[in-house]
């Protein structure tokens, strides 16, 4: 089955290579796409800059793909594979306790894996991340500003496999007048779903640790 996928930058890429980019990104080393080309828009453009969408289609027949977002994982799995490669606070007890716990059950097999399909950690996602582990955000909350918004999601290319299938098919311009304002009014929005006070039942992270809460949970 083909696919296509979108990458916003600052310049074209075509084709992208296997072993460059930065091994400190959400998931590792990797090329990180979108299946919307209007989100790489997004991510290629700054305040007084144009970027570029370069686009592909990628043969997925046969590869190894984890979807962090598909129903088997729920957030705390992309949370510990995030916890792998990007660095957060850890100066208080409970965060120091939420790592530990979230390595412990819901740790992800992702060697070997050719794509990853996850949230997009920006400012905003990784600031919910980290408030989420030290006890200021409850988990409804950290859920929904996840999972509610595609913008967040991201395809990246992990193997050498998923690179050899992978074509250029073209480019477009983003412009930033139009691309940048709709990434502020987006992060805005979530921003303020993510302060509303939290739903009746709701829980927070020494909940989950108080009760050792397993992946199988129907709370979760």
């Amino acid at each position: 089955m083909d696919r296509k996928i979108y990458h916003g930058s600052s310049h074209i890429v075509r084709p992208p290579k296997f072993g460059t980019g930065n091994q400190y990104n959400d998931f590792g080393l990797g090329f990180y796409c979108s299946e919307y080309p209007q989100y790489a828009a997004e991510w290629a453009v700054g305040r007084d800059r144009n970027g570029f969408v370069s686009s592909y289609s990628i043969n997925c027949d046969g590869l190894r793909i984890i979807n962090l977002c598909g129903p088997q994982y729920v957030p705390l799995h992309w949370l510990s594979l995030l916890m792998s490669f990007r660095e957060f606070d850890m100066f208080s007890a409970t965060a120091r306790g939420a790592r530990e716990y979230i390595n412990k059950y819901f740790s992800v097999d992702y060697q070997g894996s050719d794509c990853i399909i996850g949230y997009r950690a920006d400012n905003r996602c990784f600031m919910f991340a980290q408030d989420f582990l030290d006890g200021r955000l409850s988990y409804g909350s950290l859920k929904k500003a996840l999972s509610e918004d595609s913008a967040n999601r991201q395809f990246v290319l992990k193997s050498n496999r998923a690179f050899d299938r992978i074509a250029f098919t073209g480019y477009e311009t983003a412009d930033s007048s139009e691309f940048f304002q709709s990434k502020i009014s987006r992060e805005l929005r979530s921003i303020r779903g993510a302060s509303a006070p939290a739903a009746a039942g709701d829980f927070y992270i020494h909940d989950l640790l108080r009760d050792e809460v397993s992946p199988y949970d129907p709370r979760l």
